[in-house]
This record gives structure tokens, sequence and C-alpha cells, in this order.
């Protein structure tokens, strides 16, 4: 495993690739950081200002803001790519903790649906472009523009710890961060005004919010609109991009978690890779399993969109199928919360006869994770404590506010030790890294030989002894540890429970983000707070809810791959 190097002040590091070490690191973080909080207040100060009607900050402002912001963006990783490529010293090491290959895929992924998202942004804008403003049409070509440069740019240099032009690359990587954010924000708040309009349009009330599909954002519906949506394509494109909003939130999101480490890694001196650490694992499911946590998670997630679909009928229909989709909706989600619940409970149980060392390594990767974890985690669990609040002290007590109640503790309860598993096993060293417990009555059992030819001698020991070799280079070196076979079981059981969680995690993904809204559907909370605080607490921590299922993914596909 890489580990940082701390030479003695009056020592350089060897190679001639390794460059002086900075006078004040601290100072050059510092101006990056009052850069991108600048940058991130300003912004967020026009997107929130831009979604009320009140407020004569318009859309086309924001639209202007952030096209500007990821021009910049893009131009600074030109030059990046320009420069490294040039310079053969730039990057004289490279991170191999940073962008996991599952973390890059998701980035991908994600990034082509933005590129979808954006496509349909444009067809939307272009079916009425004479008479709205030029930089609504620009705006989502050239996000498509700044999300096929920066996903090329993550893919190639996120393990990258360069060592020119610190400060300036450290305010380069904070402003595409702020980029990330921004854009971030202005999803976020679109899709909750457009979800207020729904609720609104629904129950007959006015919104003070300037919509996404509103007259004065984007053309609408109303009679007299000069700008109206009425071709079947527009209103397709205008309802798509709306539902791919979901893929935007999250690449924006992975990026800013990337960009984030690479920011950490300026200036980093790393050890020499070769011969040291550990090589990680090939990444093959189901493989050295029990199959029951796979089967299990799979089962749960068909169901769970069988469940998700029978909500957004039922929802959409009368009251009382209102109600019935409401119960289905949370008893599945009772029992897969109550199951994740317990699997990562006894994961943690697992790790406790587990002998494998604790990693104790600086590793600013797996730092993020964990703060990413523990953050993220907040959102639901403000939502969670609002709900309990709202069904203990308000009234009826029903079997829906029963379910609620339920809901929202086993939901705090997952969340709690599901992190704590997830913690621990990014903390644990690679397998083998301590042999498993030894029968009592082995007599080689703690048996070190330097001479390899007297494992021989021995009838008592075991025929294929494991040999250990702390320095492959150095084969002279070697010492064989005389050690039973290896306690496969518990890696069984801890690759079991991850994929069972990894699934479970997808399918509680899917529902919140393509548009599972019981917050609102059940409208205990909405009679006991009012709509309004109601669905600014949905609206700020439900994205971070969301966030978390996505990013716990990602981190148990690596618990998986440690395992």
């Amino acid at each position: 495993m890489s580990e940082e190097l701390v030479p003695h002040p009056k020592e350089s590091l060897p190679g001639p690739r390794a460059s002086p070490r900075e006078v004040w690191k601290k100072g050059g973080r510092l101006l990056s950081v009052l850069l991108a909080v600048n940058v991130l207040l300003l912004a967020s100060t026009l997107i929130s200002g831009g979604a009320f009607n009140k407020v004569a900050v318009y859309d086309t402002d924001v639209f202007a803001l952030l096209t500007t912001m990821m021009l910049l963006a893009v131009l600074w990783i030109v030059f990046y790519l320009l420069r490294t490529a040039r310079c053969r010293d730039a990057v004289p090491y490279r991170d191999a903790h940073a962008g996991p290959i599952w973390l890059r895929g998701g980035l991908v992924l994600f990034g082509i649906c933005t590129l979808v998202m954006d496509v349909f942004k444009t067809g939307y804008y272009s079916s009425f472009f004479e008479c709205q403003s030029a930089i609504k049409i620009l705006h989502p070509i050239i996000q498509a523009v700044f999300v096929i440069v920066q996903t090329y740019f993550l893919w190639v240099s996120a393990k990258d710890c360069i060592h020119t032009h610190l400060d300036l690359t450290r305010c380069g990587l904070m402003f595409t961060l702020t980029t990330n954010l921004a854009i971030w924000m202005a999803a976020v708040v679109d899709e909750s005004v457009h979800q207020a309009h729904s609720y609104s349009g629904s129950h007959g009330n006015t919104s003070h919010t300037r919509l996404a599909p509103d007259p004065e954002r984007a053309g609408g519906t109303a009679g007299g609109d000069p700008c109206p949506c009425s071709t079947a394509i527009c209103q397709i494109f205008q309802q798509g991009y709306f539902y791919l909003y979901p893929f935007n939130i999250e690449y924006s999101l992975f990026a800013s978690t990337m960009l984030y480490v690479m920011w950490k890694n300026v200036g980093r001196l790393l050890a020499s890779t070769h011969g040291h650490g550990h090589t990680p694992s090939r990444v093959s499911l189901f493989r050295e399993t029990f199959f029951a946590g796979p089967i299990l998670g799979l089962l749960l997630f068909v169901a769970g969109l069988a469940v998700f679909i029978l909500y957004e009928v039922q929802v959409s229909g009368e009251r009382s199928h209102t109600q019935q989709g409401l119960v289905t909706y949370y008893s599945f989600n009772i029992v897969c919360l109550g199951l994740m619940t317990l699997v990562s409970l006894s994961g943690s149980i697992i790790y406790r006869f587990d002998r494998r060392a604790m990693d104790h390594h600086k590793n600013p990767t797996r730092t993020l994770d964990v703060a990413l974890l523990m953050g993220a985690a907040l959102g639901q669990y403000a939502i969670s404590y609002y709900s309990i609040v709202a069904v203990v002290v308000g009234s009826p007590r029903d079997l829906l506010g029963a379910l609620n109640l339920s809901h929202a503790l086993l939901m705090i309860a997952q969340h709690t030790f599901q992190n704590v598993f997830i913690i621990e096993s990014l903390h644990r060293g690679p397998p083998g890294a301590e042999p498993c417990e030894m029968p009592p009555k082995e007599p080689c059992q703690g048996i070190t030989f330097a001479n390899l030819d007297a494992i021989h001698t021995l009838p008592s020991c075991p025929p294929t002894p494991r040999l250990v070799s702390p320095n492959p280079e150095s084969p002279q070196e070697a010492v064989a540890i005389i050690s039973a076979p290896r306690c496969h079981w518990r890696r069984r059981c801890l690759k079991d429970i991850s994929l069972f969680l990894l699934l479970c995690n997808v399918i509680l993904w899917i529902m919140p983000a393509f548009g599972a809204r019981p917050h609102f559907s059940n409208t205990v909370e909405v009679d006991f707070y009012g709509y309004s605080l109601w669905a600014a607490i949905v609206n700020i921590c439900l994205p971070f809810g969301i966030f978390y299922r996505m990013h716990a993914v990602s981190s148990l596909l690596e618990v998986y791959v440690l395992s």
C-alpha cells in the first residue's frame, strides 16, 4: 500500500523526478478554498434567487453564470492536459487508491445519461427558439462539452499527484469542483420547484416559484403564453429531461469527490509502488460466496421494482389507492431496511473475529469516503427525525402512521449500522494480512523457519505449508510461516453481506431518484409542518440521502473486492 514519505528537512527524495516540498502547503490550499467559497456563494445566491418570482433574478442570469463557469473549467482542463503531456516530470507519482474503476465507471455511466438529458433540453428549448433567449439553448450544449471533457480528464488523471504550478493547479481543481457543485444545486432547485409546481397544481394552489415548465422560465402551456410547449415532441423533451435529472445530480457529485481527491494529492510525495502494497483483486461477482447474499439481494431488487411501479400507479389514482400504495411502499421498505440492519450488524460481528490488521496509513480517498458516508447520512437522519416528531406528536394514530414511524426508526438504524460496517471494512488490511486462527493442538503453530528444508523434517506439520514473502524482490529473505488453511467462511460471509447490501442500496436509490415521494403522498408531515417548511426540509435533505445510496454502492463494491 502506498505510504507518504516524511523526509528529513535536510534530505531530498531520491530520484531526478522528485520535486522539493512546498514551503507552505497550507497557504496554497487556503487560497484555492477561498476562491471556491466565494464562487460557490455567488452561484448559490443566483440559483436560489432565480427560483422565485418575487426576486428580480431570472433563469437566464443563472444559465449565463453556469455557462461561463463551465467554459472556464473546460479551458483549465485543456491547459492541464496539455501541460502534463508536455512535461514528463509534472506527475512523478500516482495514487493507487484514487479513482477506482467502479467510481470512474459510474462517472461514465452518469455522464452518458447527462448527455442524453442535454439533448432533451436542447430539443425542448429549440421547440420555441424564436421567443427564447439564446443562452437557454447554448447552456445544454456547453454542458455537454463540459461533461465530455471533464469525464475524459478524470478518467486519465484521477490518480495524478501533480508537482508543477501547485497553486494554479489547486485553484483550477477547486474552481472545477465548485462548477460541479453549482450544477448540482441548479439541478436540485429545478427539480424541487418542478415538484412544488406539480403539487400546487394538483391542490389548486398558486406557487410563488418560477418553475422550469412555467411561462416565465421556459415556456409553458398556459393560455396566451407567447412560448407555448404545445407539440407532442416538445412535451416529450420536457418530461424526459426531468426524469434524467437524478443522473445529472449523481454525475456532479461523483465528479466533485474525484476532484477533491486530486486536490488533496497536489504536491503529495509517495513512495515507489514497486514491491509495496497489495495488488487489487479482480472484480468477479459471485466468486467465493455462499450465493445467499446475491440471491436474496436480487429477489429484493426485483420486488422493489414491482413495488415502485405499483406505488407510482396507485399514488396517481384515487385517494383510497394512494393509501394502498403507501402501505405497500412502507411495508417493503421496512422489510428491506430491517434485513439490511441485521446483515450489517452481522458483518460487524464477523469483524470481531477477523485478525487482519487495521490499516492506518494516510489515504485521502478513504478519508473522503468516510466523510461522505457520514455527511450524506445526515440528510436522511434529518428527514427521519422530523417524521418521528410529526407521527408521535401529531394525530391520528392509524396503520399508516405506525408504518411511517417504523420506517423512520429503521432508516436511522440501517444508516448507522451500515456506516459502521463499511467504515470498518475500508480500514481493514488486504486479504491474507493475518493468518486465521489455528487449531489449539497444532504442534507447528507459530513456528517460523529460516531453512525451508526443515519443514519436511517435521512429520506433524501440514503437508502444504503457506509461503509468505514480505519482499518478493528478495527471495533469499523469504520466510515460511506454517499455518492452517485460511478461514474461507469469513471471507465468503463478508462477500455475501457486501453484495446483499449493494443490491439493496441500488433499489433504495432508484425509488427516490425516479420520483417516489411518500413524504408528500403521506400528508402527516405536510399537515403537521405545513407544505412550505416540509417541502424545504425534504428538498434540501433528500438529495443527500439519494447520494448516500449511490456512494454506499461504490464503497460496498470496494468492500467486496477487499474481503
